[in-house]
């Protein structure tokens, strides 16, 4: 192996270990919004659901409702000015990318919507009264 290779695997298992932990400004189901902090390595869609579904879930600790949908603020840049456009994190590919451009700005928006599930709506529901 050249020393190159070498040295690039070095950096790369290097860089693996380093956790690595963003700002996220999340707001659920349009109520004020919530700071936390999300390591951004490895990070899966289902990952990030699961850890925003646990953190309003230890803010409120009586809603039992999951994180359904993701959606960020993406910027880009054209001709020196930023702009934003919201948008809906639907596979591993688009948390990867949106931690990745993390790096211009200090945090990042998101946006969640919270869905109780099947079951749990099942449960609510109130038999109907025995006719007989």
């Amino acid at each position: 192996m050249s020393f190159s290779l070498i040295f690039f695997y070095f950096l790369l298992c290097r860089f693996e270990t380093i956790v690595v932990w963003i700002d996220v400004h999340a707001q659920f189901n349009g109520g004020e919004p919530q700071r936390l902090k999300v390591r951004c390595l490895s990070v899966t869609l289902r990952g990030l659901k699961d850890k925003l579904t646990q953190f309003n879930q230890g803010v409120n600790p009586r809603d039992i409702r999951r994180v359904e949908y993701v959606r960020c603020k993406r910027p880009t840049l054209d001709e020196g000015r930023a702009s934003f456009t919201w948008v809906e994190l639907t596979n591993d590919e688009n948390v990867t990318s949106m931690f990745w451009e993390h790096n211009m700005f200090q945090w990042i928006d998101m946006r969640v919507t919270l869905l109780r599930s099947t079951e749990d709506i099942i449960k609510s529901l109130i038999p109907p009264e025995d006719r007989h």
